[in-house]
Formats: structure tokens, sequence, C-alpha cells
């Protein structure tokens, strides 16, 4: 029923041809089933009629032109029935795929509202909640743990971690001071912060990043779609087909039942239907496809392109190195530093706590514990003291730590005084991207490219890895835009994959972009034409061999289908088929190759 609600044309349609081939066959009143037949003709037809002349005028030559045609010459002609045919091929093919793009688009609600909507504004003490329109200059904001920040500023109290890995692709968070920078869409992770206001709403970072996705979307090209690309020349085909039926027999029923037969259903239909399995066996994967166009192309493309932070990543960190001095065991430093982080909340501490539980299983209980917000933590474990931080904070507490080391990516660990070892941090590429890498080869991709705002040694380091042949470093969102551009314009295609805010614009260019949707950003999952759902890029392989098969299906129903439909025209040329005859026929031609296209799921 909601079906019909939403597609009604095709209902009308369809209930009207059932009720006057009742009326005709059934209670044998063939003039009333006549009338029938026309009412259903202007209702279901002429719609169809308006919306493709529209087209027309637009300089849109689509697959729909020749069933157009069969329907205003039916109508002339009186041949009510092969034109209301013709209208419930037309309507029902185009419903079907509105209704799969729908079902898309409804999966993708959740995911959207993650954008930054509201700022905590702080004055005479109280906080207040407000549009992040509503944020001015100077004021002061209030950032929870959790909280997107709304726009640019400086933090003016607190310590906390931010992410910004989003925007900027430096996977490690900032550690965030008075006086630290802060852009619109990064993440507070741990403790408050209050901010004053730099730039309002409409200039910050975020919204800078938007207007470019906005750019990309204005000057990118409409994809040509498939059966478009055939009724280029299947339409002139017909109307040569036409003149023919008129020059054999000089009469304008021969021209319709032509008409009639060349209605290029395989397009109409089976298309739509080959698309719709292939969204539907997409959606089975947790790949949402947002267009007909993306699972379309998306097989086609020989270059896909990689954010490394968030795609290629995990996107957090991750303990990546344990070193030890005096002798000390490094299960046994990784150990206590566990113990203590257990009682903390800090992202890094996370990261200790499970690797300690894999290597050394159940902790030991902590006590006497002391944490400094933003710094480190100690407390005692198996009458021991255990401090672990940064290098200020050991320092504070009285060990000594040697200069020259990255206080952003290690923490200390210091027992009974001394410094014991230290604890470094990393980005850990996921597990499925080699694999990946060798499907996308056999799928017939011939370049993988990382595009990064990270460092250039570090994405080095993750492209040789994963098996990235080119690397492009210390990008800006725009500088991304301009490599995707490159990069269509030499090869063609090109499939992006991304998850954070500052690949959004460069989703936008690409042929196809691919959003890393469970953990990504709603500016880029908006911004892309595929979602994946569940946090695994392997994903990329699925949506990419799905379309080809649905390709290749729908080139099978299309290529058998219009033969089909062109041996009838020679046919009907020389008066052997009526237009009612024709479009029987053609109806089982539409089955044949709508149960060939169902093949896909």
């Amino acid at each position: 029923m909601r079906f019909i609600r939403q597609y009604p044309l095709p209902a009308i349609v369809g209930a009207g041809l059932v009720a006057g081939l009742a009326t005709h066959l059934v209670f044998r009143a063939p003039e009333p089933a006549r009338w029938i037949f026309l009412a259903t003709l202007v209702a279901g037809g002429g719609p169809l009629v308006v919306q493709t002349v529209r087209g027309m005028l637009r300089g849109r030559f689509a697959a729909d032109i020749v069933a157009m045609l069969a329907i205003v010459t039916a109508f002339v002609l009186g041949q009510y029935f092969a034109g209301a045919v013709i209208a419930l091929m037309q309507s029902g093919g185009e419903a079907l795929e509105g209704y799969a793009m729908g079902r898309a688009s409804g999966s993708l609600e959740a995911l959207l509202a993650r954008a930054p909507k509201i700022g905590r504004r702080i004055r005479d003490g109280h906080v207040d909640e407000l549009p992040v329109s509503a944020i001015a200059i100077g004021d002061l904001l209030l950032i929870r743990p959790g909280d997107l920040v709304p726009v640019d500023g400086e933090v003016t109290k607190g310590v906390s971690a931010v992410d910004q890995s989003a925007l900027t692709g430096e996977p490690l968070p900032l550690h965030a001071v008075a006086g630290t920078a802060l852009l619109s869409g990064s993440v507070n992770l741990d403790g408050a912060l209050e901010m004053r206001a730099a730039r309002p709403a409409e200039e910050s970072q975020y919204q800078h990043i938007v207007r470019l996705v906005e750019r990309a979307r204005r000057e990118k090209p409409p994809i040509q779609r498939l059966a478009d690309r055939f009724a280029v020349w299947f339409t002139p085909i017909t109307l040569v087909m036409c003149g023919v039926a008129w020059l054999i027999t000089g009469t304008p029923t021969s021209v319709l039942a032509v008409l009639v037969v060349a209605t290029p259903c395989p397009l109409i239909l089976a298309t739509p239907i080959a698309v719709i399995a292939g969204i539907s066996r997409a959606a089975d994967a947790g790949v949402i496809v947002k267009t007909g166009a993306a699972i379309e192309q998306v097989g086609r493309a020989r270059v896909v392109v990689f954010d490394k932070t968030g795609t290629l990543t995990l996107g957090h960190p991750t303990v990546d190195r344990v070193e030890v001095m005096d002798g000390a065991a490094a299960d046994d430093v990784l150990r206590l530093a566990a113990a203590v982080e257990r009682l903390s909340s800090h992202h890094l501490g996370k990261a200790v706590v499970e690797v300690g539980l894999r290597r050394s299983g159940p902790l030991p209980p902590a006590t006497d514990f002391v944490e400094t917000p933003g710094a480190g933590v100690a407390a005692r474990v198996e009458g021991r003291a255990v401090a672990v931080g940064s290098a200020a904070f050991l320092e504070h507490r009285g060990i000594a730590v040697p200069p020259g080391r990255d206080d952003h990516t290690t923490a200390y660990v210091g027992l009974d005084g001394r410094l014991a070892g230290t604890i470094e941090f990393a980005d850990r590429l996921r597990h499925q991207v080699p694999s990946l890498m060798q499907r996308l080869a056999v799928l017939g991709v011939t370049e993988t490219v990382m595009l990064t705002g990270d460092r250039e040694s570090t994405a080095q380091i993750v492209a040789g890895h994963a098996g990235i042949r080119t690397v492009r470093a210390n990008l800006l969102p725009a500088d991304k835009v301009a490599a995707v551009q490159e990069l269509k314009r030499r090869y063609g295609a090109v499939v992006m994959v991304g998850d954070g805010i500052n690949d959004a614009p460069a989703l936008a260019a690409a042929t196809v972009g691919v959003a890393m949707g469970e953990h990504g950003t709603a500016i880029s999952a908006e911004a892309a034409d595929i979602v994946l759902l569940v946090d695994d890029i392997s994903r990329v392989g699925d949506a990419m061999a799905i379309s080809r098969r649905m390709r290749q299906i729908a080139l099978q129903s299309i290529g058998v289908g219009l033969g089909v439909s062109f041996g009838l025209m020679v046919v009907a040329s020389f008066g052997l088929l009526t237009p009612a005859v024709g479009a029987v026929m053609q109806e089982a031609l539409d089955a044949a190759v709508i149960l060939n296209a169902l093949r896909v799921r």
C-alpha cells in the first residue's frame, strides 16, 4: 500500500488495464472496455508524455523517447490498449527505481544526524544551548567530553585531548590546553574545555569544507546512465524502421506496431530491476548505495583513491611498541601500566589496557589512584608506585625523563621513582587492507592512490604496508579535490574512499564517493554516493564485485531484449503484427528480461 501511495501512476494504469480486459473478455462489452482503455491511456500516459517532452527540451536524450512516441501514436490511431500497456511499462520502471533510491536514502537518516548543530554558551555563570549559527565572535563556549567543537576558537581553560583526525588526517589527538586553537568539527575526548569563539559558524573550517563539497557537486558532470547510452543509437534505429514500415505497407497502424515492439523495455524495466537487485544485495553486505548511477559506475573504475586516517587505518591510536630500561621486563611494565590506566578514562589509557589484558590476562588491582587530566595517572600496584603519563607529569613527580622524545605519541612509565620504560602509540593499518588491494587488482583496478593530510613519512610507511603505489601527503581538502579531478582527466572513472570531514569535497568530486559510515562523519556520508554502514573496508571490493555482476547481467538483458525487439520490428514493418499483439509479445519479452535481471540478487 505504501508503494501505491508513493507511486500512484503505475497503480492507476495497472488497475485500468485489468478493468478494461475484464470488461472486454468477461462481460463481452468491447465498447465500454475501449473507453476504459482510453481513460487509462490519458490518465497514465499523459503525465509521462509531458515529463519526457520536458526532458527533451532540457537536452536529455533518454530511453523513454520511443515509449513516448508509442503512447502518442496509439492515442492518435485509437489503439488505446496498446498505448496503456506501454504506459504501464514506463511508469512501472520509473517507480521501481524511485522506490529503490528511497530505501537507500532512508537508511542514512540516522547517519546524517551527527553534524554539529548546537553550542553551549557560558554567560553570567549559566550555560545555555543555542544553534551553531547564533554563536558570535568572542562568545565563551563550554565543550564537554564527547562534544563536537561548534566553531573555530581558542581554548581559555581546561585540559583535554581533541580528535582532529576527521579534519586534518592526523590520527593522534591534539593535546589541548589554554591557548590551543581548535577547529570546528573536532571531537573533544576527555576533559571539559572552555573556548572563546574566534569566527562565526559560516566562516569556520567546517563550513569552508561544506562549501567545497557544494562546489564539487556543482562541477561534477552528470553520469550518463547505462540505459540512456543504448537509447542514443536505438532510438534512431527505431525511427528508421518506422519509415521502412510506412514505405512497405503505407499504413500508420504498421508504424504504431513498430513503435510498440520497439519500446525499449529492456532499458525501461530490466536495467532498473537489475539496479534494485544490486542495491539490495549491497545493502545485505552493509553497503548503502544512494543512486543507481553509483552502483552502475563503481565497478567500472580503474583507479581507487583512499584517505589514510580512519579509512586505511583504524583512526585511533593503539600500542605500537614498549621499550624498557634498567633490565625491566616489557610485559611487567605494560601490565603495571595497564592496571593503573584501567581506572582512567583517557583514550590512550584504553589502548594500554586493551594490550595489557591481551598479553597478561587479568590485571592486578590499583590503589591510591590519582589522575591529572591530560597529563597522567599514578597509583600503587602490588606494593609498587606506578606513574604513567607525559614527560612533564613524571618530572613533576621527581622522575627524570631523557629529552628528545615526542611527548604527543609516547607515554612514560615510572616505577618506584625511576623511569622504567616507554609506551609508543601509532595508528594501525586495518587488517583487511592488503587482501582488499589484491582483490581490486583482480577486479581490474590498475592504480591505487593515497591522499592524506598526514605527514609524508607516516603516509609512506602505511602505503608500504597496504601495497598502495602512489602517495600524496600534507594535503588540504581543496588539494584532495584537485588530485581527484586530475585522476579523472587521466583515467576516467575514479572511486574515492574516505571517512573524515576533510574527505567530503573529494568524495563529492569523484565519479563515485565511498564513505566509511559507521565511525565516519555526517558530512562525508552526505557527500558520498555509497556509504559503508559496517566498519570494514573490504566491503569496497564487495560493492565493486556486485556492480560488475549487475552490469554484466543488465547488459545481457539489454542485448537479448533489444535484439528480439529489432527482430519484431522487422516483422511488424511488413504489416504482420497488430499493435495489440505486439504489446502482448512485448510483455512476454518484459517478463523474460525481468527474470534474468533478478539473477543479480
